[in-house]
């Protein structure tokens, strides 16, 4: 009887285990296109990043989120939707598009200050405006009183300084004639696959015209005709690289045949890194490559004249900044320019104060990932990747002044320093078999610090590196 129930449980179990690898293995002509991380040096350049800007701007930039003289709700660069906006009246916006106070080597500088590694740009929003003179539209750049090609500016400039481009790209075109949010008769169809033929080709445009673009980032793809129509998000992904193997592209484009988007219907990441972190942070580190972007008002990406509600610190941004690092993940902050096309006098105060920090502590998040230790109340850990160093980026100083470590079995900590301070060497004490504190030290601006730990395993200094992925 014994022997009877065991081998029914294990056909039991294997019951399951089959049962659940048929589940997990749906057949998908037009799911993940690859398994696990990539490990070619363009990613792993982006990894090392950490840092990014984005930058809305368009059309909807010169309303700054009032029209007819009152505040329109919701974010600004929808303005058109949420304040019922004629085709003809939006269109009138593009005798306005004049930019006197424009410089995209003002903008580039910025972003170099604050400590940016790459910037993402709106080529084209929903809206449909499109930022270069494109051979597919006439709704662009060059039919404005500005007449000049601003993205190549934006890109020149941005590539001079040093930071790596990125492309927004918006799947959703309110002005295109072929454009639709549903598919429901055969003229849909037919336009909307006229319409995926133009959106090709203007990404073929942008990738040819600007070779220094470095990955898409792309929006949109919620809309019923796209849900419908997965496959064309597979298309653009194939198109991309055949143009460029090592672009990189997020999860936010795709969409599998079975309307699954970001994971296909096997659970498995479509696209190069995670996307779904918008003004969030996860509470564990994923186990894919990710990305959080962030506002500093609570959702207003287009220029808004009057920011209402919540407005981000640099404090708050820079600890964010920690906390993704120290979950494997990047950070991106948001600015949108002003009508005028300059930056708004917020953006760059926080640019001042984010630039300074990241120039004494820069080195706990450039190049950085999570740390193989406990969690603790006052910060972060991160450690970098090639030199093994671990970091402490302390947000919250600790009533007793005093600092909690624990470290793996048999580690000690060798060398204890703050940076911009490396004059000051801290002095941990051991309280118990793996655990330490460190006295705090004195902060009077207060913003988040950042203590250096060089940890010494058994008899050797064996700092860890992680391995290249």
């Amino acid at each position: 009887m014994r022997r009877k129930l065991v081998l029914s449980a294990v056909f039991f179990s294997l019951c399951l285990l089959v049962s659940g690898q048929l589940i997990a293995q749906i057949p998908l002509k037009y799911g993940a296109s690859r398994e696990g991380k990539r490990t070619d040096a363009a990613m792993q350049r982006w990894r090392e990043n950490r840092f990014g800007q984005f930058i809305h701007f368009g059309l909807y930039s010169l309303a700054g989120g009032h029209w007819n003289g009152k505040y329109v709700e919701g974010a600004a660069e929808w303005i058109k939707g949420n304040a019922r906006i004629s085709d003809e009246d939006y269109e009138a916006l593009t005798r306005q598009f004049v930019l006197p106070e424009f410089d995209a080597r003002e903008w580039a500088r910025i972003a170099k200050e604050m400590g940016v590694k790459y910037s993402v740009i709106t080529t084209k929003h929903h809206e449909g405006f499109c930022l270069w003179p494109s051979e597919y539209t006439d709704y662009d750049v060059s039919r404005t009183p500005f007449g000049r090609d601003l993205l190549k500016e934006y890109v020149d400039a941005y590539t001079q300084e040093g930071i790596d481009v990125y492309f927004y790209y918006s799947i959703i075109d309110w002005n295109h004639p072929d454009w639709r949010s549903r598919v429901e008769t055969v003229e849909d169809s037919l336009a909307f696959f006229r319409y995926c033929d133009f959106m090709n080709k203007q990404i073929t445009e942008l990738m040819t015209r600007y070779p220094e673009v470095k990955g898409f980032w792309f929006d949109g793809t919620w809309d019923k005709s796209v849900v419908k129509f997965g496959k064309i998000t597979w298309d653009i992904e194939q198109l991309m690289h055949r143009l460029n193997p090592g672009i990189i592209c997020g999860s936010r484009l795709r969409v599998d045949e079975k309307g699954a988007r970001h994971f296909d219907t096997n659970g498995k990441l479509m696209g190069d890194y995670e996307q779904g972190w918008e003004r969030s942070l996860p509470e564990k580190a994923p186990q894919n490559d990710w990305e959080c972007v962030m506002t500093i008002p609570e959702n207003q990406w287009g220029y808004q004249a009057d920011w209402r509600g919540h407005i981000k610190s640099a404090t708050e941004i820079i600890e964010m900044l920690a906390a993704a690092t120290s979950m494997n993940g990047n950070f991106v902050l948001n600015f949108g320019p002003k009508g005028d096309g300059s930056l708004r006098e917020e953006e760059k105060q926080m640019a001042r104060k984010v630039g300074k920090w990241m120039q004494l502590n820069g080195e706990a998040i450039y190049g950085c990932v999570q740390a193989p230790l406990k969690p603790q109340k006052w910060g972060y850990y991160t450690r970098h990747r090639d030199n093994g160093f671990v970091y402490m980026v302390v947000c919250y100083q600790p009533v007793s002044g005093m600092l909690k470590v624990v470290l793996p079995t048999g580690s000690v900590i060798e060398n204890c320093v703050v940076l911009g301070k490396e004059g000051m060497e801290l002095k941990p004490e051991k309280s118990t078999k793996n655990e330490f504190v460190i006295p705090a030290p004195e902060v009077k601006d207060g913003f988040p610090y950042v203590i250096r730990l060089k940890l010494k395993e058994g008899d050797s200094v064996g700092n860890y590196v992680a391995p290249k992925v």
